[in-house]
């Protein structure tokens, strides 16, 4: 019986470990905007991206600080958190998805893959589904994911008062980099 107990136990603990090896985080991932407008281009930075990444089963979420988004001047900031983004009403961003062809990486090998990331997106309190393209590297024993994509302001309830209708394209590109280290329980 001590026997079957102890098999039963050992087990667990490689499912356990097993389970843990296969997931991957990072508290400092980036998140770019772009807006490219008749008056002016407006760029801003996130580098404080919390994301985790199951690599089992393809599964990725992301949480982003609407605050922590970084202009090159300070009244753009301001105007970005208090007119549009209305950051104390809805001060994160997430999104949770899945890579819809996990199939073809092999996180245990050194590699570029390319994939096709669909998951629900929610800005401003507005939730949509989208699917975008990215890669992701495998590189000695970390894990990169990158993708470029663009979004409508219009479709995430976000208003750009008509005053400033020029200066704010009404199609952002987004990029996202993030970095990834296995996940170690503290």
């Amino acid at each position: 019986m001590k026997k079957i107990t102890a098999a039963i136990f050992i087990a667990f603990l490689i499912i356990s470990i097993n389970a843990i090896a296969q997931t991957f985080f990072t508290r400092n991932g980036r998140i770019t905007f772009f807006s490219k407008a008749p008056i002016e281009n407006i760029e801003a930075n996130n580098n404080e991206v919390t994301s985790i990444l199951d690599t089992q089963k393809g599964e990725f979420v992301f949480a982003v600080l609407i605050k922590s988004f970084k202009f090159q001047k300070a009244l753009m900031e301001e105007h970005f958190n208090e007119n549009y983004m209305e950051s104390n009403t809805f001060p994160k961003a997430n999104f949770k998805g899945t890579i819809t062809d996990l199939s073809k990486i092999n996180f245990s090998k050194e590699g570029y893959y390319p994939v096709t990331v669909k998951g629900d997106l929610t800005i401003h309190g507005v939730t949509k589904t989208i699917e975008v393209p990215g890669t992701i590297t495998v590189s000695q024993g970390k894990i990169n994911a990158h993708s470029e994509f663009s979004v409508k302001v219009k479709d995430y309830n976000i208003k750009i008062p008509a005053i400033v209708i020029n200066n704010i394209a009404e199609t952002l590109d987004i990029t996202v980099d993030c970095k990834y280290e296995p996940y170690k329980k503290n």
